[in-house]
């Protein structure tokens, strides 16, 4: 994979990253051997079904693996350091003010008994300790404001007292705080009724539009990757199958298990009887098939996916895909 995309410089890059647990049925490899960059100004879109290691990469990106867990190999450089490498005391000052992220569900990501100003006070002064607390407070009203939210009413209140829609909209106001260069959305919507869903979208392309904030928006729902991203990802079995602008993968993707995704989302014009879902259960994660991981329910495989696990190819500047027959089948 190269240094930069159209002209980009590569913000954060990944390279041959593992991370395994261990569960009652030996050692479950959620990432395997992955590699993947992200750009500055840009919103990476990563993709792909529940329990492909979405998750468990945005979480690795900061160090904050379960405690089953291992980082088996690796390097995550950004800005030119290793965050493997990091000490506690450099993880610490590193996370939220680099790159922060945005949980699933904000209602565990606040602590009950504070209230929401509280939560920047402290945030801000684990970084800075002379900050002031006028400058805090301008500084959240902004932020708030930049969520659609009343400053007035929402900074005072206990996490208790707001909405699921509020509080997710709060997370996402006090990670970009100490304004960090990357931001990581780890499905922020998965809480949220289907309408808060489509507000806080358009409130994240807003603030995209005005602050030109790199972000990862990690998502398995391809309507909302089309709004906000310029590049995707499409994760399988914990590694990347395909990368692409947005463009490519909706109009002109190239692995098969792209295309597979996408012929299983509905369509607002065409005919129910024209889905296909994905054939076949996720690979087992602690027995992994050997070969392509998607071989066992690829309608194009041949007797060499089985066998050899494909490398990720680069097709052009922005382009790159894991399939052994990806020039014949495009």
């Amino acid at each position: 994979m190269s240094s930069a995309a159209g002209g980009k410089e590569v913000l954060l890059s990944i390279r041959g990253l593992t991370v395994e647990f261990r569960v009652p049925r030996g050692i479950l490899r959620a990432v395997d051997n992955l590699d993947l960059d992200v750009y500055s100004d840009e919103v990476l879109g990563l993709v792909g079904e529940s329990g492909c290691g979405k998750s468990v990469l945005a979480h690795t990106i900061l160090r904050i693996v379960d405690p089953n867990g291992r980082i088996a190999s690796g390097k995550i450089i950004f800005g030119g350091r290793d965050i493997l490498s990091m000490s506690k005391e450099e993880l610490r000052r590193f996370r939220w003010k680099e790159i922060a992220i945005v949980f699933q569900g904000a209602f565990n990501s606040f602590n009950p008994v504070m209230r929401i100003f509280e939560h920047m006070v402290d945030t801000t002064l684990a970084h800075d300790e002379n900050a002031k607390k006028d400058e805090i407070l301008k500084r959240s009203k902004e932020l708030m404001r930049m969520v659609r939210l009343d400053p007035e009413a929402v900074l005072e209140r206990y996490p208790h007292e707001l909405s699921g829609g509020m509080k997710q909209r709060a997370v996402a106001a006090m990670a970009m705080l100490l304004d960090p260069k990357l931001l990581i959305l780890d499905e922020p919507f998965s809480a949220l009724d289907v309408l808060t869903q489509k507000f806080f979208l358009k409130t994240l392309v807003d603030i995209r539009r005005e602050t030109k904030k790199s972000m990862i928006f990690i998502t398995h729902d391809l309507a909302q990757v089309a709004e906000i991203a310029d590049r995707v990802a499409v994760m399988y079995g914990g590694v990347i199958v395909e990368a692409a602008s947005v463009e490519d993968i909706f109009y002109r993707p190239r692995h098969p298990y792209t295309r597979a995704l996408l012929k299983a989302v509905p369509s607002i014009v065409g005919s129910v009887d024209e889905l296909k879902p994905l054939p076949g259960p996720l690979p087992d994660p602690v027995n992994p098939p050997p070969g392509c991981e998607f071989h066992p329910r690829c309608p194009h495989r041949v007797e060499i996916c089985s066998r050899v696990r494909p490398n990720l190819e680069r097709v052009d500047d922005v382009s790159l895909v894991a399939c052994h027959r990806w020039r014949e089948l495009n």
